[in-house]
């Protein structure tokens, strides 16, 4: 089974901030991160998951309504008096590039499903080939026709369909997003591994985040593999991962 961070180490750090995923970068045997990207009203790119900023930092409103100016100065409580904040694609692949050169893969989720974020698309994949990291990236989302605008802009690009089910997953990758992976819900798991075999199935995790504490319990990985679950999206990938 691979293991990947979810938003970063996101049960003992803030989600989606340059901690998280320092912390997660540490792991050497991690296979990667995921994340999630939004743009600014000035068309930045920007680390957060969320559409608004109230969960996350000491602000309200929707990611589109600031400027990265304006963004830059919300506070991420950090905890003992320390603060994060959100942080640009860019500031993220500054921290994170070495490590991708090494064998550190990225899943850049595009949060895409309620406001479509016009040019996006074309902007992230501007700056992945920029650094030539093309190969160490998954774009994933829940719209389908946004991955199918990345499979135009880049054919070469790693897909990956989001949904709850991989039914769903599946649903939509035969109305021709032209995924190469599933990206379901880990309870979603509602057809025989038989029916999606040869694929990458890389499921999700929900539950705790920064700043609740964890429940203490592990999954047991084996039931998971046989329900055709190749890799696991967690929130505290360090516990699994020494």
């Amino acid at each position: 089974m691979r293991i990947w961070a979810h938003r970063g180490c996101s049960q003992a750090f803030p989600e989606n901030t340059l901690l998280a995923f320092e912390k997660a970068s540490a792991l050497k045997s991690l296979a990667g991160i995921e994340l999630d990207i939004q743009l600014t009203r000035d068309g930045e790119i920007v680390v957060c998951h969320d559409e608004k900023v109230d969960r996350t930092t000491d602000g309200t409103g929707e990611i589109r309504s600031f400027s990265l100016a304006e963004l830059k100065k919300l506070k991420i409580d950090a905890g003992n008096g320390r603060t994060e904040q959100v942080p640009t694609m860019e500031e993220v692949l500054d921290l994170l590039e070495s490590r991708m050169r090494e064998g550190l893969e990225i899943n850049i989720e595009l949060k895409n499903s309620n406001f479509a974020y016009e040019g996006m698309e074309e902007q992230i994949i501007e700056m992945v080939h920029k650094r030539s990291l093309q190969d160490r990236i998954v774009y994933s989302s829940f719209s389908a026709l946004s991955l199918e605008h990345i499979r135009e802009i880049d054919p070469k690009a790693r897909i990956g369909i989001l949904d709850r089910k991989i039914s769903d997953c599946l649903y939509k990758l035969k109305g021709g997003c032209g995924a190469n992976d599933l990206h379901p819900y880990w309870q979603g798991m509602d057809l025989p591994a038989g029916r999606f075999k040869g694929y990458t199935v890389r499921a999700w995790m929900s539950g705790h985040l920064f700043p609740e504490k964890g429940t203490g319990n592990k999954l047991d990985m084996e039931p998971l593999e046989r329900q055709g679950i190749t890799d696991l999206i967690l929130n505290e990938p360090e516990a699994y991962i020494q």
